[in-house]
C-alpha cells in the first residue's frame, strides 16, 4: 500500500481530471494552473485539449492523459486504436480507455481483449501507459475479475474503476477486489465520486495506486485534517 504522509505524496498519484464536455480554454487553463501549484502527477481531459495541455506545461512535470472511447467505450477497436495514436502524436504521456462494457456484459472476452490490445499496441509502440476503464457499476463481481484478467493478458499498465459518467463511481469493494485480483502486476486507479481526502485515501488503503478525480484540490485541502483524525485514532 502506499504510504500517504503529506500533501506531495496525495499529490503526486492524483490525475486532476476535467472531461466535462461544455469546458472551455479558461477552464482548461485552471485546470493546468491547478495541477502546477499543487504538482498533481497529470492533467486528465478529452483529446481536443492534449496538445493545448502539453503546450501549456511544457517543461513541467505534469504529465498529460488523454481518454479514449470515452465515456461509453462502445465504439470499434481500429477508433480507439486511431484516436489513442492521434492523441499521442499530440502529446498524450497516458491513455485511459473505456472497454467494450457491452461485449463484457455478453461474455465476448476475446472482443475484449482485442479491443484493448488494440490500443496497448499502438501506446506500447510510443512507449505509453495505458489504463483500461471497465466501469464497475454495470458489471458483477465475476465480470470485474474477468475484466481485470482480460486487461492484464492484453498488456495494459492499470485497471480503472470508472468514467465518472455511469451509474456509480469507485467504491472501497471495487477497488479492493481490482487489487487483489491484479495484485502486483498492474496499477488501480480509482476514479468517480472522490471528493475528499478521506475518499482518496480509502480507496488507497484498499489498493488503489493512482486517483482520478476533478476535485482534486479539495482533496489536497482536507488531507491535513484527515492525516490528524487518523493519527489521534491510532494513538486511542
Amino acid at each position: 500500500m502506499i504510504s500517504i504522509k503529506s500533501k506531495r505524496d496525495l499529490a503526486s498519484i492524483i490525475d486532476h481530471t476535467l472531461l466535462e464536455p461544455s469546458s472551455d480554454k479558461n477552464a482548461i487553463d485552471r485546470l493546468c494552473d491547478e495541477a502546477l501549484a499543487f504538482s498533481f502527477y497529470s492533467v486528465t481531459v478529452n483529446p481536443y485539449y492534449v496538445p493545448y495541455c502539453r503546450n501549456r506545461l511544457k517543461g513541467s512535470n505534469v504529465k498529460v492523459v488523454s481518454v479514449v472511447g470515452f465515456p461509453f467505450g462502445a465504439t470499434f477497436k481500429e477508433v480507439k486504436s486511431q484516436e489513442a495514436k492521434r492523441a499521442i502524436e499530440m502529446g498524450a504521456d497516458e491513455v485511459d480507455m473505456v472497454m467494450n462494457i457491452g461485449a463484457a456484459k455478453s461474455g465476448d472476452w476475446d472482443i475484449v481483449e482485442e479491443d484493448i490490445g488494440s490500443v496497448v499496441d499502438v501506446s506500447k509502440h510510443n512507449g505509453k501507459v495505458v489504463k483500461v476503464i471497465l466501469e464497475t457499476c454495470y458489471l458483477t463481481d465475476e465480470e470485474k475479475i474477468m475484466a481485470c484478467k482480460v486487461a492484464e493478458k492484453a498488456g495494459a499498465d492499470y485497471v480503472k474503476t470508472s468514467t465518472g459518467y455511469g451509474k456509480g463511481g469507485a467504491t472501497v469493494h471495487d477497488v479492493k477486489l481490482m487489487s487483489n485480483t491484479v495484485g502486483s502486476n498492474m496499477g488501480v486507479k480509482a476514479a468517480g465520486g472522490i471528493r475528499t481526502a478521506y475518499d482518496a485515501l480509502m480507496m488507497i488503503e484498499a489498493g488503489a495506486t493512482r486517483i482520478g478525480s476533478s476535485h482534486s484540490v479539495e482533496i489536497i485541502q482536507s488531507l491535513a485534517k484527515e492525516l490528524l483524525e487518523k493519527e489521534q485514532n491510532l494513538v486511542k
